[in-house]
């Protein structure tokens, strides 16, 4: 079984920042929008949360991997209970799926949306919430939870991660390609902005017509970046 280490192509003494480049090029690498797989991108998630969680060289369990994990004896104690967890840092989002919003035949401007989301029973990938860390753009915090939104570029030259913004403060910097009525209509690319409050987003709405027409195929970035090198 490859260590953690393995999995993000660095070495187990490497420091706080290098671990963290290794993992955002590795989910770079291995995302389905750049010719990856969803068992790649997972595992590069699970290794990056193994780390995280003091991941040493040696842990890897002494049974066979296939084998049941050996239970508790007769003498053993009760564990200990596990602590609360701690309250998440950062500004949360609530997100949702704009191909669920297509396939329940709702609208963006709908009042009650995300009422309706909420009350769905919906996968976690397609709707639900997390925080967004100082420092971090809506995509990557999203990459961090484990979910594989649309990119291409990740520098604001297409509209593969685009996202409308139903509610909150996303304001986006000078250089993006969205014409000002899409970014008046609340149109954002995640790659490049950070919410300033609490929000409520649709992503993957690059397949609203309006934004179609500014998508980046995947190959025709790669070959645009291999004749930078």
């Amino acid at each position: 079984m490859a260590s953690p280490f393995e999995i993000l192509g660095v070495d187990p003494d490497a420091d706080e920042a290098d671990i963290v480049d290794a993992y955002r090029e590795r989910v770079k690498e291995t995302h389905p929008d750049q010719g990856g797989s969803a068992e790649a991108f997972q595992a590069v998630q699970d290794a990056y949360e193994r780390i995280e969680n003091g991941y040493e060289p040696g842990d890897e369990p002494r049974y066979p991997p296939t084998g049941p994990a050996p239970g508790p004896t007769a003498t053993e104690a009760d564990p200990e209970p596990e602590p609360d967890p701690p309250e998440p840092e950062g500004i949360e989002v609530e997100y949702l799926n704009y191909e669920v919003v297509a396939d329940e035949g709702w609208n963006l401007d709908d009042d009650d949306l995300f009422e309706k989301a909420a009350d769905g029973g919906f996968d976690p990938a397609d709707y639900g919430r997390f925080h967004v860390a100082e420092n971090e753009s809506l995509l990557e915090a999203a990459e961090n939870e484990g979910y594989a939104w649309p990119f291409a570029c990740r520098g604001g030259a297409c509209t593969n991660c685009a996202v409308a913004v139903v509610e909150g403060e996303m304001p986006s910097p000078a250089s993006h390609i969205l014409p000002q009525e899409l970014h008046d209509k609340g149109i954002r690319l995640s790659c490049i902005v950070a919410p300033e409050s609490d929000a409520k987003i649709v992503y993957n709405v690059k397949h609203l017509p309006e934004v179609h027409d500014l998508l980046l195929p995947a190959s025709r970035f790669e070959q645009a970046s291999s004749s930078t090198d």
